[in-house]
């Protein structure tokens, strides 16, 4: 199966002005949902029924998640990067402060980090082999496997034998995310450089599957383009992974455009709360043990309201500079965040909802 022909092919066809409430009415009796239940879902005419897909996903997070919460942190290692992507603060020719952590100061962020109890992490880079080649992140794996059970890394693409490698050496999941599925605006947005290669980066969850990994995250970041699109095919881009791959972990991240130091104006589609939980609701719906993470770019009372009722995973005691958990980071930001608030902020948030915050949810053996 052709993955890639497959989503964009079915994405091209994909209509959702062409859906009434009358259909969003007639699929919300239903306990399992197609993929054209799910643009049905993703449709303008549903957003009248949040309420209702709402009680759908609560029971259904219930279900297979429990109150359960998995909170981790970021670890941004460097912040070079040899892509021009016009929304991101870490573009080629953005300027900003330049960094990338040693292995003493990054060993320094992982104790700081683990006194707060967290045991999932996630290591960032920006997309640079120059400046973060393998064998750098690779170490700095090997490192945080002292102080995590639960390791992801969301740097540039690799190839199947690297990704093999980074597993060897504890990375359990992997981020990737599409940005846009529309080849055209893909072309437009990332003006030069490794990650301009659509097909590449589109197949980088399969590749790092085959190489062992055990999990892998979709997304797209909404803003760029038609949002409705972009998040039907991340979804069905993710469903034929994960009917290719049945014992994968599957996980979605969806990030709205956020303001970054020099940030150009009139990069962004807007896209609303009402709208951002409509994709989240609808992404439970269709595919409902995925993970679905909340993240810091979002204000924390639109990140508590969606907490346990349909995301399950959410980020604390953040910084997206390079470094900042044990000392002032060293370098500037990928973009501005809307919730600082502490691990402990966090964990006392979630009691208060009556769900529980896992700081472990996996164990070596």
């Amino acid at each position: 199966m052709d993955i890639e022909r497959l989503v964009l092919e079915k994405t091209n066809l994909y209509n959702y002005e062409a859906y009434t409430e009358e259909d969003v009415r007639c699929i919300l009796s239903k306990t399992e949902f197609n993929e054209q239940d799910f643009g049905i879902l993703l449709s303008p005419a549903a957003e009248k029924h949040l309420e209702k897909m709402a009680q759908i996903s609560l029971s259904i997070t219930r279900r297979y998640f429990g109150n359960n919460v998995t909170i981790f942190t970021p670890l941004y290692l460097a912040n070079y990067c040899e892509n021009h992507c016009i929304y991101c603060g870490f573009n080629c020719y953005n300027k900003i402060t330049r960094a990338k952590l040693n292995f003493d100061e990054i060993e320094k962020e992982y104790q700081a980090i683990a006194a707060t109890g967290l045991k999932d992490i996630l290591l960032l880079t920006g997309e640079s082999r120059t400046n973060s080649n393998v064998e750098y992140i690779a170490h700095s794996v090997k490192l945080a496997s002292k102080y995590f059970s639960t390791i992801g890394i969301e740097i540039y693409s690799l190839d199947e034998f690297e990704y093999k490698y980074l597993h060897e050496c504890s990375v359990d999941f992997v981020s990737v995310y599409q940005e846009t599925y529309n080849k055209k605006r893909y072309a437009e947005v990332h003006k030069h450089g490794p990650k301009s290669d659509f097909s590449y980066r589109f197949n980088s969850q399969e590749r790092a599957l085959k190489g062992g990994i055990r999990g892998v995250a979709f997304g797209a970041l909404l803003g760029i383009n038609d949002f409705r699109k972009d998040i039907y095919a991340a979804a069905l881009h993710a469903s034929y992974i994960q009917k290719k791959y049945p014992t994968a972990e599957i996980g979605f991240s969806v990030p709205r455009l956020r303001p970054y130091l020099n940030a150009p104006k009139n990069v962004a589609k807007d896209v609303y709360e009402t709208q951002l939980l409509q994709v989240m609701l609808a992404l439970k719906l269709f595919l409902p043990f995925a993970n679905i993470t909340i993240s810091t770019r979002e204000r924390a009372k639109f990140r508590d309201n969606v907490v346990g009722l349909v995301a399950t995973r959410m980020s604390a005691g953040v910084s997206v500079g390079v470094g900042g958990h044990n000392e002032e980071q060293k370098g500037d930001e990928q973009f501005e965040i809307s919730d600082d608030r502490s691990v402990k902020e966090i964990h006392e948030m979630l009691t208060k909802k009556g769900l529980q915050a896992v700081y472990r949810d996996y164990i070596l053996v």
